[in-house]
């Protein structure tokens, strides 16, 4: 009896090191070297665009802040969730934040979710939506943050009970959520429709909270745009596909002032979360919030 069991155990081992051993061979792994390597000299102008497409701002910057306040990038963004709470880093370019790091390291982070020392980086931070991102735009962005103040400050540790605390869990997370794919099929799309794609699907991360997730915390992708609960458990985040009951009654001009001006066609001003992602929204060319709008004219109805 002793050796049945024995062998049991043993069986369950080698089970349990076959699975790991699948998971970390599918699992994404860093970018080839030569993705970073062959980017080309950095544009700042683009890297601010892209840095306000990004949302840097709304969750590195502190609470509140404005104006040139708004380019510290010192943290302190608290997000309460059902998996615990994250505080969103400095990565301002002082050496408690990213400034020791290189663009190979920050492209990783940004584009499979690799942190600087190997370890998996929580999906609180939306790589799973910057794994589409450009090279020469995540080049672009580490270089702009790159030129804006450091910050001296501590980044806050994340507060999460077990088994969440558990970064080797989230391999098995990224096999079932993490994709650079595009979301919807519009393969045949003109280039401004392409373009809003990129912005959204990419570094706009809209899909983030605009669509709903699994019990996991993983994307409903056949839900995409639809809306959904607010990731900090309070409100709802509404639906922005064509078939919305608000903004799919509107115009894509109608959609493109509302991100420049913050106005909606009935002379309501945004609100809530939004109100960030609208400043952000203003900060960038008109020709980019066309394309969003297009974009948000162009996906499936839900």
């Amino acid at each position: 009896m002793a050796s049945k069991a024995a062998l049991g155990i043993v069986a369950i081992l080698v089970a349990g090191v076959a699975v790991a051993g699948a998971a970390f061979a599918l699992a994404p792994k860093r970018q080839a070297p030569d993705v970073w390597a062959n980017t080309g000299p950095a544009n700042l102008e683009n890297g601010r665009h892209i840095f306000f497409a990004g949302g840097c701002s709304s969750c590195h910057a502190a609470p509140g802040a404005t104006g040139d306040a708004r380019l510290l990038l010192s943290g302190g963004v608290v997000l309460k969730t059902q998996f615990g709470t994250f505080h969103a880093p400095n990565i301002s370019p002082s050496s408690q934040g990213i400034g020791e790091w290189t663009l190979a390291e920050f492209g990783d982070a940004l584009t499979r979710g690799i942190g600087r020392e190997g370890e998996n980086l929580y999906p609180a931070f939306p790589y799973t939506s910057y794994s589409r991102m450009k090279p020469q735009d995540v080049a672009d962005l580490f270089a702009f943050i790159k030129s804006l103040p450091e910050s001296s400050m501590d980044s806050e540790p994340h507060d999460l009970s077990f088994p969440f605390n558990q970064r080797l869990l989230l391999t098995g997370w990224k096999l079932l959520f993490f994709s650079d794919k595009p979301r919807v099929d519009l393969a045949t799309a003109d280039a401004e429709i392409k373009r809003g794609q990129y912005l959204v699907e990419g570094p706009g991360h809209c899909g983030e909270c605009h669509t709903p997730r699994t019990m996991l915390g993983g994307l409903k992708v056949a839900d995409w745009l639809a809306g959904g609960p607010a990731p900090e458990g309070d409100g709802r985040i509404p639906d922005i596909t064509p078939g919305s009951p608000q903004i799919g009654k509107w115009s894509k001009e109608e959609i493109a002032s509302y991100l420049e001006t913050g106005f909606t066609p009935d002379f309501d001003s945004v609100g809530g979360s939004m109100v960030e992602v609208q400043k952000n929204m203003a900060e960038l060319p008109a020709a980019d919030r066309a394309a969003i709008a297009a974009y948000l004219k162009a996906v499936p109805a839900k």
